[in-house]
């Protein structure tokens, strides 16, 4: 099985420089189809610019790459046609409500229009939205707007999702909730690229990218990561609350 096969993503010594400040310096990495890869660094560390590039919205300034066997300085357009991008603030529209949204996005994305009203519903479904399909954008909580952007960005069913830090500033339970759906796509087959600055949301990925400065610091499974990096004893606490052992 060769790479293209293989891989979703590759990167290969990725450098984007804005004058003289390098944002992302050298850096290299895969990731395997239907995995959650997680590119976990610091604000400002460099996880946006890349995902900017890899979707084709920044010009790398060297370097090379491929996002689902398309190359990421030719073929800037095929990328954008065939992935999912969801950045950190909500790109929906306020005065619209959440039909409207979901329908704003399948003509952006030029999906099917015989396949639109399906997917629609398979989307509201998956997303817990059901009975608030006419209800203003406006008037959803952070969660469920949330939860909307997820949909939007993910009407033509792509295959490849990045998702650039998407639980940033909403509540534990509807960060918890939204990984939920994230497994849910993985398990699908899709493949999803996911930025963040929260550790135990990298727990919950298949292999991780640690990234500072715009360099990459190590990768690997968060088992592998852990073992290599934790220094003394890891111990754990269980509370017995209402004759139940809780950790």
């Amino acid at each position: 099985m060769d790479d293209k096969e293989k891989y979703s993503i590759t990167v290969n010594n990725l450098v984007k420089r804005f004058g003289a400040f390098t944002a992302v310096n050298g850096i290299s990495f895969k990731v395997k189809k239907g995995e959650i890869f997680g590119f976990l660094g610091p604000n400002g560390a460099g996880k946006s610019t890349t995902i900017r590039m890899l979707c084709g919205i920044l010009d790398p300034t060297s370097g090379a790459g491929s996002v689902g066997g398309f190359d990421i300085l030719q073929q800037s357009e095929n990328i954008k046609e065939n992935i999912g991008y969801m950045s950190q603030k909500f790109s929906l529209y306020e005065d619209l409500t959440v039909s409207e949204n979901l329908d704003f996005y399948a003509g952006i994305y030029q999906t099917d229009i015989s396949k639109r009203d399906q997917r629609k519903i398979e989307l509201i479904e998956m997303a817990g939205l059901k009975g608030r399909e006419n209800e203003l954008t406006s008037n959803l909580s952070g969660g469920w707007k949330q939860r909307l952007a997820l949909g939007c960005a993910t009407i033509h069913d792509p295959k490849i999702l990045f998702l650039d830090e998407p639980t940033s500033g909403v509540d534990p339970i509807s960060r918890r909730n939204f990984w939920k759906l994230i497994y849910l796509l993985s398990s699908r087959g899709t493949t999803v690229l996911v930025t963040t600055h929260y550790m135990d949301e990298a727990e919950h990925c298949n292999s991780i990218a640690l990234i500072s400065d715009g360099l990459l610091v190590d990768q690997g499974s968060p088992l592998e990561l852990k073992s290599r990096h934790s220094l003394g004893t890891l111990e754990e606490v269980f509370i017995k609350v209402a004759g139940k052992n809780k950790k």
